[in-house]
């Protein structure tokens, strides 16, 4: 788990108002759940046989009451729980996103922590393969906003219930005549999740894995009309993806549609975003039936690739450093810091230092406002206050021009140092 500091956290700052844009102009709302639930919503809705609750999920007892409560590992079980129990439905469909922390016990690796974050996107109500698709292009969408490039799209159908079963069937008795090639983790999982053997990275399963029955071989015609719908509307605006027959994901909540963007840049950790539908999981929690599809991006993922391929991500930097000669003169000076604030200007005032000699020298004032990144230097000088004026210095286009301002004109050139920040 890891601190983000500045100027580190300017970056999520930036994507978070990428992503807060973005989601806008899909008519998403933004939702914000506990980061507490009690473990049977996660139990319930991931599956008890599923990596995340069997190996990697923070629980613990509350020792008021005895409720077993877990730190959330993802976030759709709980969005779902809270349109159930607020009866969000009601009305008709919602269209929602979410930010925050997730937590799971594993072994940490590049841009996979025990505390990471996730953003996300889930449409609750809606049955017809056009959200599927919409839900994909509005991450695609991202990924164009955020400059990033050479991320493929994979995509599959889980079918329904019925169809997954008869796959089921078979592909037990397939993995059955080749027992003495399973490993220890898919005879565990043999009878009680055999899908999840197909998304193995044991090399030594992986001509077993690709020899064995597919899913999409036992879908019926509805399914395979959904998925069909769902890759047209893609054709259509230009948005290139491959079948992967293998993809199943790490949940046991999903039906039809299932989807991840890949990268090769990240090494292991190639999935940056991944979703699907899942429409039976509102009933399976306690709620009123009705589908839903979403998808969750890994943060620290994205912010790993926007590094990897030099993306660059503009600084947080102030418009304007305010250098201050003398203490006397600082009632004025933080007045007038403050209406150009009121104004829309990002102001970094010089301050004294603990063990310092009063302001400092205007020497170490400047070096401190050009590490700063500032436009301007703004100086109030004495002789210039005693004027009502203050001296305004350029410290980024290798002039170094200076020129003198009114205090009383402020709103007359307040937008000026705003507008070239």
């Amino acid at each position: 788990m890891n601190d983000i500091l500045p100027p580190d956290s300017a970056k999520w700052e930036w994507l978070e108002d990428k992503v807060r844009a973005l989601m806008a102009r899909y008519a998403y709302r933004n939702i914000r759940t506990p980061i507490v639930e009690p473990t049977p919503l996660f139990v319930r809705g991931l599956g008890e046989v599923t990596d995340i609750v069997e190996k990697e999920m923070y629980s613990f007892e509350d020792r008021l009451n005895g409720e077993q409560l877990t730190l959330r590992p993802e976030a759709t079980a709980g969005v779902v729980r809270a349109v159930a129990e607020h009866n969000m439905l009601y009305e008709g469909g919602k269209r929602l996103f979410y930010m925050g922390p997730m937590f799971r016990h594993e072994r940490p690796q590049r841009g996979r922590y025990r505390q990471f974050h996730q953003i996300g996107a889930e449409a609750l109500g809606f049955p017809g393969a056009e959200v599927d698709a919409e839900l994909i292009l509005l991450a695609n969408a991202l990924w164009c906003e955020l400059g990033l490039k050479n991320i493929r799209l994979e995509i599959n159908s889980l079918g329904e219930p019925a169809e997954r079963k008869a796959h089921r069937a078979a592909l037990i008795a397939y993995l059955e005549q080749h027992a003495d090639v399973l490993d220890d983790e898919a005879r565990r999982r043999l009878h009680s999740n055999p899908l999840r053997i197909l998304d193995t990275k044991n090399p030594a399963m992986q001509s077993l894995v690709d020899a064995a029955p597919r899913l999409i071989d036992f879908l019926g015609a509805e399914s395979l009309a959904h998925f069909s719908s769902v890759k047209a509307i893609l054709n259509a605006n230009g948005v290139e993806w491959r079948v992967n027959p293998r993809l199943v994901r790490g949940m046991d909540y999903y039906n039809l549609t299932v989807f991840e963007f890949v990268t090769d840049q990240l090494g292991s950790q190639g999935t940056i975003c991944g979703g699907g539908r899942y429409d039976y999981l509102i009933e399976q929690i306690g709620g009123k039936p009705a589908p839903a599809v979403g998808w969750a991006l890994g943060v620290e993922r994205v912010l790993e690739l926007l590094k990897e391929q030099g993306c660059v991500v503009p600084a947080l930097v102030p418009d304007v450093y305010a250098i201050v000669p003398s203490a006397a003169s600082l009632p004025l000076v933080i007045s007038t810091v403050e209406r150009l604030r009121v104004q829309g200007v990002k102001v970094q005032m010089h301050a004294a230092l603990a063990g310092g000699d009063g302001m400092g020298s205007m020497k170490s004032q400047f070096k401190k406002a050009d590490t700063s990144g500032a436009v301007y230097a703004l100086i109030f000088g004495e002789d210039e206050l005693s004027r009502g004026m203050v001296t305004l210095k350029s410290l980024r286009d290798g002039t170094g021009a200076q020129s003198e301002r009114a205090l009383d004109a402020l709103v007359d050139w307040a937008p000026h140092l705003q507008s070239v920040s």
